[in-house]
């Protein structure tokens, strides 16, 4: 494990009724290549971070783990 809490990437999917089978293949990534994303065992790459957060329309904190909430923030105004 990489010391990041990425239940939130597997619990999301499941919750979507994904398999990693069909997310992998929406994210252009092999099966195996994901599973170790969302096992921890190869650090996730940022872009395809910001494409899971694209995807389920959530923040990249929440699958992190960094927040309880799904929904995406708006950004500050300037």
């Amino acid at each position: 494990m990489l010391g990041i809490d990425l239940r939130h990437i597997k619990d999301i999917r499941e919750d979507h009724d994904l398999s990693q089978k069909e997310l992998a293949k929406i994210l252009n990534l092999s099966q195996r290549a994901y599973a170790h994303y969302e096992n921890g065992t190869r650090k996730l790459p940022l872009d395809v971070l910001v494409e899971l957060a694209d995807f389920y329309g959530c923040s990249t904190d929440y699958l992190l783990g960094r927040a309880k909430e799904k929904n995406k923030t708006s950004p500050p105004s300037a």
